[in-house]
């Protein structure tokens, strides 16, 4: 019998080492004042069993953010981002498939993260243009104050994407989650943002008149097609690529 519980004991530990086992790609998402920020982690686990890892910031186009360490003791995953001022507490699950934890960078939240079997794609091969391809300029008229909004729109293989320019406060570039057109409807989400704009295409391709909605403000937004890459510049640097956001109330785009 003696041998019997040893033999199991071993067991147990082998299938303990083989479930903690946390090397490989994670996702999460953070939910933040601004709206949702898709994260995926990235492990590699050394011959000597040290731990490295890199953070994405989908949402963010922020890929292989350095971790300064990676630990892992007794179930407990620890990160140091310094690169963002960032920490990650967290805990894995005993099958290893999820590891639930809290965010701290000057505020904590909880953020959980799974195993990735198909990891999110931050990258899209363009495939032929579609009758919207192009770049859309709009004008957001947030009690007096005017601010331009810019939406660059590409048909890829994965379906239609966008990046979003707000000229006035400096912020180029910024990420769109998801780009979806149903007939003449066209909507675009920022969750990063917690911001969308849903609208309608004109019969002749010109313009798609809408609303952009965010932190439950919504203010109406009229886009054209231009071809004019100078009207696209600032008229005054008042922000940065992350400073975009429409407070409650008829407001400005910014913080």
């Amino acid at each position: 019998m003696k041998g019997v519980c040893v033999t199991l004991i071993l067991l147990v530990a082998a299938s303990f080492a083989r479930a903690q086992d946390i090397a490989g790609d994670w996702q999460g998402t953070l939910d933040t004042d601004m709206g949702q920020l898709r994260l995926v982690l990235h492990i590699t686990k050394a011959a000597d069993g040290s731990l490295a890892a890199t953070l994405d910031s989908v949402d963010q186009n922020a890929n292989g953010i350095p971790v300064k360490l990676a630990t892992l003791k007794a179930s407990k995953l620890n990160l140091d981002v310094e690169a963002v001022h960032g920490t990650y507490d967290g805990t894995v699950s005993s099958d290893a498939k999820t590891i639930a934890g809290t965010w701290n960078q000057g505020k904590a939240l909880p953020l959980e993260f799974k195993r990735a079997t198909a990891p999110l794609k931050t990258e899209h091969k363009p495939s032929k243009p579609s009758d919207i391809d192009g770049t859309w300029l709009g004008t957001l008229d947030a009690g007096g104050t005017k601010l331009r909004v810019v939406f660059h729109i590409v048909n890829t293989e994965d379906g239609l994407t966008a990046t979003m320019d707000s000229p006035d406060q400096g912020a180029k570039g910024l990420p769109t989650t998801s780009v979806t057109r149903t007939g003449t409807s066209l909507k675009i989400e920022a969750k990063n943002l917690n911001g969308t704009f849903e609208g309608k295409i004109s019969a002749d391709l010109s313009s798609i008149d809408g609303n952009w909605t965010q932190n439950g403000a919504t203010l109406p937004l009229n886009l054209k097609r231009t071809k004019d890459e100078a009207i696209l510049e600032p008229k005054a640097a008042a922000g940065s690529r992350e400073t975009i956001s429409v407070p409650r109330g008829r407001n400005p785009l910014r913080k």
